[in-house]
């Protein structure tokens, strides 16, 4: 049921890295998809709601790849932090051009382009209806940004995680290899972990299942999609305690 007022009040978005990237190659930023992904923040905002994002660095740097191709595991980590650092600055200029307060706070201290994260200024932020980035993950090597955004959105306060992706939900399988796949509209935590799919890392999962705090997963790409996800369109796959 679609309803004429958000369903949530403050959420917390996390975008992977590829959401910056073009299509087709996803890697670097594309204009073209930042714009779009801006316009549609905006067109949340605009609702009332209070809205955080974490964002990845995948379509720059991916720290376990790069280890698994023999760098060290920390030294990746960290290249990787500073990877979604780059990616939250493009996106706070294309919000910023949308006439959009924005903020960006990252776990590594880097005083000249953005604040450290600091819990209480970042509510702070949000009761003045700013919209927040936090980047850099954790701060800390061996810890996803799937991780850091079920921490920060339950340091905040958040009612939801918005994970938005490149598909339309979770599925049984990758739907991109196996035409069989079955998209699911809810799971339960226990389910995600059981199954293993890949909704967000396992850390994350369980962190989201101590704390009951729902997770919503969606395609980024389809136009509106945050807006429909929170004036209650069941759009994408819902994990939560009860499903």
């Amino acid at each position: 049921m679609i309803m004429d007022k958000p369903v949530y009040k403050r959420v917390l978005l996390k975008l992977g890295g590829e959401s910056l990237a073009s299509r087709e190659g996803g890697f670097g930023i594309d204009q073209t998809a930042l714009q779009s992904l801006a316009t549609d923040i905006r067109e949340a905002h605009d609702l009332g709601v209070e809205i955080a994002i974490v964002i990845g660095g995948g379509n720059i740097f991916r720290g376990a790849t790069a280890s698994s191709l023999g760098m060290e595991r920390v030294t990746a980590d960290y290249m990787g932090m500073l990877a979604t650092v780059i990616n939250a600055l493009a996106l706070q200029h294309a919000l910023e051009a949308e006439e959009i307060t924005t903020r960006v706070q990252t776990a590594i201290e880097i005083h000249q382009v953005a604040e450290p994260y600091v819990r209480r200024r970042a509510i702070r932020h949000l009761e003045k209806g700013r919209v927040i980035i936090f980047a850099a993950g954790t701060g800390n090597p061996y810890f996803t940004t799937d991780t850091a955004a079920s921490l920060r959105a339950m340091e905040i306060g958040a009612e939801v995680i918005f994970k938005a992706t490149k598909v339309d939900g979770v599925y049984s399988s990758d739907p991109m290899k196996d035409q069989s796949a079955t998209k699911f509209q809810e799971l339960s935590y226990i389910e995600v972990l059981k199954r293993g799919l890949k909704v967000m890392d396992s850390t994350s999962v369980s962190l989201c299942m101590d704390n009951k705090l729902p997770m919503v997963i969606f395609n980024v790409r389809e136009k509106s999609s945050i807006k429909r996800v929170l004036m209650g369109e069941k759009i994408g796959t819902t994990v939560g305690a009860g499903s």
